[in-house]
């Protein structure tokens, strides 16, 4: 049997070496997702879908990330676009209501012309106003994305004393041979 054990070595789930193309990879992930947000835990998910454990932690990591990167994109160009949209929509509401009101003779409807230009401006207020919420979400993304960035750092400046460590360690006659061969004088 070609069967090897998951990469946790439960001896109780085998499964054969096997490469997934594209598609059942976003299967896999869609399931993943969808169970995970039913409240599955990884071990459930793992069991339901036959799947490795470390596999729906990499697909839930990847899912994760995919989220960061989606909602940066929402945040950063649909958000302001719709922002833009609401705001002309608005404001053209509110010019063509004031006509009304100010051209019409009949005062029941020039009393609910204005009573729509009043709605018009509290949702201009609102628009305007709750800009702050998309400056706070904008904020909060790139607090997100300068933790990982110092995390990278950190994880790389942790890398980089080990190599200099092993640099500086007793050198091995190879080496030594490797200078002293390409030297020509020696």
């Amino acid at each position: 049997m070609n069967a090897l054990l998951n990469h946790e070595g439960d001896p109780d789930h085998l499964s054969s070496k096997l490469t997934y193309g594209k598609d059942q990879i976003e299967w896999r992930r869609a399931r993943v997702l969808e169970l995970d947000s039913q409240g599955y835990n990884q071990n459930e998910i793992a069991v339901k879908l036959q799947i490795a454990k470390g596999t729906v932690n990499s697909d839930l990591a990847y899912l994760r990330k995919q989220a960061q990167e989606n909602l940066q994109k929402h945040i950063h160009e649909v958000v302001p676009e719709e922002y833009q949209k609401c705001m002309v929509g608005m404001k053209r509401n509110l010019k063509q209501t004031l006509e009304i009101a100010e051209t019409t003779a009949d005062p029941k409807t020039k009393l609910q012309a204005r009573a729509i230009a009043n709605d018009c401006y509290k949702y201009i207020m609102d628009l305007t106003t709750n800009g702050v919420v998309i400056t706070d979400a904008i904020k909060y993304v790139q607090g997100k994305m300068d933790h990982l960035n110092t995390q990278e750092k950190k994880l790389l400046q942790g890398i980089k004393p080990k190599r200099e460590e092993e640099e500086n360690a007793e050198p091995s006659e190879e080496p030594m041979q490797a200078e002293t061969t390409t030297n020509g004088v020696f």
